[in-house]
């Protein structure tokens, strides 16, 4: 999973690189790790956002919250931070001998090919790894978008409101993937 700060656009749909929040790698880290991501790429061109995401993840992993909290520290370990896609497309070709099939999902995306249960058989074929990427500010830009192998149908909530977290959306998005469908 990669939560992209830059390609994302702002309001105006302007390219942009947005900044990284405590309660993104917090919230984004505690779920996934709750549905069994293996890693969370923190993605970030930025060197100042670099050394918070890296003094973040030191207090939890290392310092002194890691004993403070070791739930907390479990989480926030499965993070990696890389400065552009392409880094984090090539650590994962390198750590799983193949290249990922990539799957973005936006609010505002115009076309989808894939649902939750189209991503479910696709992710329980095993084939190849998944990198399911979120984008941060009012979402990924247009040419991450069409970059991807697949585009999964957006959240949709009750009426023409649609502008939920990025923490939120992943949280909602794993539950369908890999939650407890029985209960």
């Amino acid at each position: 999973m990669g939560l992209i700060h830059h390609p994302v656009v702002d309001k105006n749909d302007q390219t942009i690189a947005a900044a990284v929040t405590n309660l993104d790698l917090h919230d984004i880290a505690r779920a996934a790790r709750t549905y069994g991501v293996s890693r969370f790429y923190v993605v970030t061109p930025l060197e100042d956002q670099q050394e918070l995401v890296r003094s973040i993840v030191n207090h939890w992993v290392s310092g002194a919250g890691a004993t403070y909290n070791p739930d907390r520290r479990a989480a926030l370990e499965i993070i990696e931070l890389q400065p552009n896609l392409t880094d984090v497309l090539a650590a994962i070709e390198k750590s799983e001998c193949q290249k990922p099939l990539t799957v973005v999902t936006s609010a505002r995306m115009e076309r989808s090919d894939l649902n939750y249960e189209g991503l479910r058989e696709l992710g329980a074929r095993g084939d190849r790894p998944l990198l399911m990427l979120f984008g941060t500010a009012w979402g990924l830009a247009a040419d991450v978008i069409e970059a991807a192998d697949y585009r999964l149908a957006p959240i949709e909530g009750w009426g023409s409101y649609n502008h939920l977290s990025v923490r939120s959306a992943v949280s909602i998005i794993l539950d369908r993937l890999r939650g407890n469908m029985s209960t």
